[in-house]
């Protein structure tokens, strides 16, 4: 392993632990040497790489500061904060429902904030002792990059998360605080979430079949294919590690070329 890349000696949180990207990403932090808190709403999730699996909702302030207690207590430090969880809305305009939207703002942006907020003392503590300081990695998408048909809820959201990290890392550096945060911008993966958007196209009437949707959406990638969480993960890695020192307030786009077009 890169003495760069090496995460020996540090805590990390990630959120929507039990899903495709972000029990990747778990496993990747936990192979870079790094001590992983697991977070999901999903009670007793197992997860062999973390070091600790913890029930969070979110959306609740309160659940938030008592994690982030747990973690002070428990080792003492924050130095990784990957903000993962999140949802897809994939409805017709005129078919979502205000509190649909309201939902999927409150997972995907409303975490974002209470994430950044809650565990800013802790992440700024332990900065700074450590090259490069602090990281806050916050999960947009290409969606949050560009629109797309069906999907303006969740490109929304994405969205709110790009320019959320822009202007936090703006402020911690103003501060002076040793945190650095960026966002990664994933194109398609081959994870639960995008098999429910393929079936949503489906229903819509978008795409004959299951099948045409995945080839359709594959071959939106200039390498003609989705990417694997593990390929995300690495990528939440390196912007976690001394070798992205320089790194803040960028947008990591990590799609296969499919922005490229």
């Amino acid at each position: 392993m890169n003495d760069k890349t090496s995460l020996s000696g540090t805590v990390a949180l990630v959120t929507g632990a039990a899903g495709g990207i972000g029990r990747a990403t778990v496993a990747a932090l936990a192979r870079s040497g790094a001590t992983v808190v697991a977070s999901d709403i999903a009670a007793n999730t197992e997860l062999a790489d973390a070091a600790l699996y913890v029930q969070l909702d979110v959306t609740d302030e309160a659940a938030w500061q008592d994690v982030i207690a747990q973690i002070d207590r428990e080792f003492g430090r924050l130095d990784i904060l990957v903000n993962n969880a999140g949802i897809s809305v994939t409805n017709s305009i005129a078919s979502t429902s205000l509190a649909e939207f309201r939902r999927c703002m409150a997972i995907n942006v409303d975490s974002i904030f209470l994430g950044t907020r809650s565990a800013q003392s802790l992440l700024a503590k332990s900065g700074a002792d450590r090259q490069g300081g602090s990281s806050i990695i916050n999960l947009s998408s290409v969606g949050g990059l560009r629109g797309a048909p069906f999907m303006s809820t969740y490109c929304a959201s994405k969205g709110a998360v790009k320019l959320y990290s822009k202007s936090a890392a703006l402020e911690f550096a103003l501060l002076k605080l040793p945190i650095r945060v960026n966002s990664v911008h994933p194109g398609g993966i081959e994870t639960n979430m995008m098999d429910t958007i393929f079936a949503r196209y489906v229903e819509e009437g978008l795409f004959p079949d299951l099948d045409a949707a995945r080839a359709t959406v594959s071959a939106g990638h200039a390498m003609s294919r989705m990417g694997k969480p593990e390929e995300i993960a690495e990528g939440i890695v390196y912007l976690a590690s001394p070798a992205a020192s320089f790194m803040t307030g960028s947008e990591l786009v990590i799609d296969g070329g499919m922005t490229s077009r």
